[in-house]
């Protein structure tokens, strides 16, 4: 259970830019870029509780690896997808509500750090967390 813990955001890579894309506005995302996301992940077995807490809002998600769930994104975005694991890696491949054009996530662990990179309309970027 290596995502298991508290992760803090320490950075981010093409961001803005990959926000952009997304279609969310300049105010939102200059917001988002230093919203102090904290991400609180317990897994069993194949099951998540995931509580993401910002300066704009918190909200908990419970998936089970493998089973289609909807989600919103902190812009209001609706998305449907869900997540699955090859080795230590969690994919989530996610389809817009709006326009159905795919949303692809990944999280990793590398040492003290939680890597998740996003792939939108081909702009990847990456948010960093440090384990709190």
């Amino acid at each position: 259970m290596t995502y298991n813990g508290t992760w803090k955001i320490d950075r981010n890579e093409n961001y803005e830019k990959f926000m952009e894309q997304m279609g969310i506005n300049m105010v939102k995302r200059k917001l988002a870029a230093h919203d102090n996301l904290k991400i609180v992940i317990e897994q069993t077995g194949e099951k998540f509780h995931v509580k993401e807490s910002s300066n704009f809002r918190t909200l908990e998600i419970d998936f089970t690896l493998g089973v289609t769930f909807d989600y919103s994104l902190a812009d209001g975005t609706e998305l449907s997808g869900a997540w699955t694991m090859e080795g230590d890696t969690l994919t989530g491949i996610f389809t817009r509500k709006d326009n159905g054009k795919k949303l692809t996530t990944t999280r990793i662990i590398q040492g003290d750090e939680l890597i998740q990179s996003y792939n939108y309309e081909g702009v990847d970027a990456k948010r960093i967390f440090k384990r709190a």
